[in-house]
């Protein structure tokens, strides 16, 4: 079951945040998300949290410092999506801008699956790196660090994923989230970190003048690749994530951007002067992450790293392609994982139950994970899919729902039921685990047992929170663009509105996507409802967002419809 519900927001705030000049209704959008005071909308770099509140960072200062002087051999060990290849981006340049000997290697998904583990170490060894510095990995890295040590390689780990019970004994931890840490923001991504630890790189720097602030390395020359992977990791955008994307979303509408990603923008057929989150995570980031899906991300991380704008277009080229084919293999999962649970062996209608969890012997390790999403999105249930990992294991990757910790009810699943995992890491909304494979129908027990243990009939109830009804002035291109200025993303949701419209009139484009005229009063608007063929009765409550269409060079307001009844 789906409903419509309105957000609530505090009068006074709104009050407050129009007083201080501030549209009416984008007053009262931004009171429903918590904002109390026009301050807290600031976007410039000082109003950053300061590193130095950061546990580790002021020692992972001073020793990368002590490294670069003594001319000391660094190796970034990257993950495979687009937050790592992001975070491998900055370290590579930012280290190199502040004079580092650097490189990177970023294993292969297939091969040496996530994390710094001692296999990964082996294959860095080649490289003879005094220091090994993890981006986006490590944290829960314990025997990957201890190979580095045991072949006299150091490691610094920077990281932003939830600790284990046991911490690497590396040389220096970077990670909001490690115990002890008392920097507020603990929504940063793994590619936010990196740009953290060269921040209070280069006031180390400065302090042992090798740098005045005259003269010190431009570092806000990355913040495109910041705001890319942060918004792409689907972090929360917290205030001071919102100002590290704003501050990207900036440099890319002024063209102030890496060779890579305006060639990304290009590929994706989006406007970089018009950029916004929805751009970064619809656009530009599956199409990084497609090559870490399908193939290597190290062709990703050379095109946000290379400066020849012609070398960048080849490879956007080919990241495109690569993303239409995990589009394809996409599409082929989905349908497969219908089957599968509309089979009468499978249990129950997916509507009954509290979780999914579905495997195929054909399905392909890169793409699980979005199948998963999809999935989650379809039935609104915490969902893992699983596809073969070797001989004896089946590897998963899960998404959930408001209100399912996924990683907590992994460690419970975990305890309760010994060696089934042999391993498993995320955050609250997304996972990945590996399993026995002769243990996975007893998994997928536990793993409902958990959910019917925590979820509620309300929480398995699909909720379109919304900002309710706008006035009729509010359907212009103006407010709009009013709208696109502000930095919306996970956990600072873009306004949806709904209200009642006559439909006047409605067809179905390329057989999936219904296309309305709607009408409320003398007023007529145009509007799209993706994927979703059914059509409307004479009359129906819209959940929609407010889009601007230009056509011809003239810009109307378009409904993008999230929901109908």
């Amino acid at each position: 079951m789906t409903r419509i519900a309105i957000r609530q927001y505090s009068s006074e705030h709104a009050s407050s945040l129009a007083a201080s000049g501030l549209h009416p209704t984008l007053a009262r959008i931004l009171a429903a998300r918590g904002v109390a005071r026009a301050a807290e909308l600031a976007t410039d770099l000082p109003e950053l949290v300061p590193p130095a509140a950061m546990k580790g960072i002021d020692h992972a200062a001073a020793y990368l410092a002590d490294a670069i002087a003594a001319g000391k051999r660094l190796l970034i060990v990257a993950d495979y999506d687009c937050d790592g290849a992001t975070a491998c981006a900055v370290g590579v340049r930012g280290l190199r801008m502040l004079g580092a000997r650097v490189e990177y290697i970023v294993p292969n998904r297939f091969e040496y699956g996530y994390g710094l583990t001692p296999e990964i170490v082996a294959l860095a060894a080649r490289q003879q790196p005094d220091v090994i510095v993890t981006v986006d990995n490590g944290i829960a890295s314990v025997d990957g660090v201890a190979a580095a040590n045991a072949l006299g390689i150091d490691v610094v780990v920077t990281d932003h994923h939830l600790p284990g019970a046991e911490l690497p004994q590396a040389a220096v931890i970077v990670n909001p989230n490690q115990p002890g840490c008392e920097f507020p923001s603990k929504n940063l991504a793994g590619v936010g970190v990196m740009f953290y630890v060269l921040l209070a790189l280069r006031a180390e720097l400065r302090r042992r003048g090798v740098y005045t602030q005259q003269t010190q390395p431009p570092l806000q020359t990355l913040l495109d690749l910041v705001a890319l992977g942060t918004v792409a990791d689907v972090v929360k955008l917290d205030t001071n994530n919102r100002i590290l994307v704003a501050q990207g979303l900036r440099r890319m509408r002024a063209g102030r951007m890496q060779p890579g990603v305006a060639a990304l923008f290009r590929a994706a057929g989006r406007e970089a002067a018009r950029a916004n989150t929805f751009d970064l995570g619809f656009g530009l980031g599956p199409r990084l992450n497609a090559a870490g899906r399908l193939a290597d991300m190290s062709l990703g991380i050379e095109c946000l790293l290379t400066d020849d704008a012609n070398r960048a277009w080849e490879i956007a080229q080919e990241l495109d392609s690569m993303n239409r084919e995990r589009r394809d293999i996409e599409a082929g999962m989905q349908q497969e994982a219908l089957q599968i649970l509309e089979q009468p062996l499978a249990g129950p209608d997916p509507s009954a139950r509290f979780t999914v969890s579905v495997f195929n012997d054909t399905w392909h390790q890169g793409v699980i994970g979005i199948v998963a999403s999809r999935l989650k999105d379809k039935f609104h249930r915490p969902t893992i899919t699983f596809a073969p990992g070797d001989e004896t294991t089946v590897k998963g990757s899960g998404r959930s729902i408001p209100g399912f910790h996924l990683r907590d009810a992994l460690d419970l699943v975990s305890k309760r039921h010994p060696g089934m995992l042999l391993k498993f890491g995320g955050h609250a909304m997304a996972a990945g685990l590996t399993v026995r494979a002769e243990r996975f129908a007893e998994f997928q027990e536990a793993f409902e047992a958990v959910g019917r243990e925590w979820l509620t009939d309300d929480q398995l109830a699909r909720v379109i929170e919304t900002d309710g009804d706008i006035e009729d002035q509010c359907f212009s291109p103006e407010f709009v663009t009013l709208l696109e200025q502000q930095v919306w993303g996970q956990g600072f949701p873009a306004p949806t509105f709904c209200g009642e419209f006559d439909v006047l009139r409605q067809s179905v484009l390329k057989g999936k996507h219904l296309k309305l005229q709607l009408g409320r009063g003398s007023q007529r608007f145009d509007a799209i409802w993706f994927n979703h063929a059914d059509s409307l009765g004479a009359s129906a409550q819209v959940a929609y967002r407010l889009d601007n269409n230009t056509f011809n060079g003239v810009t109307r307001v378009q409904l993008v419809i999230e929901h109908a009844q």
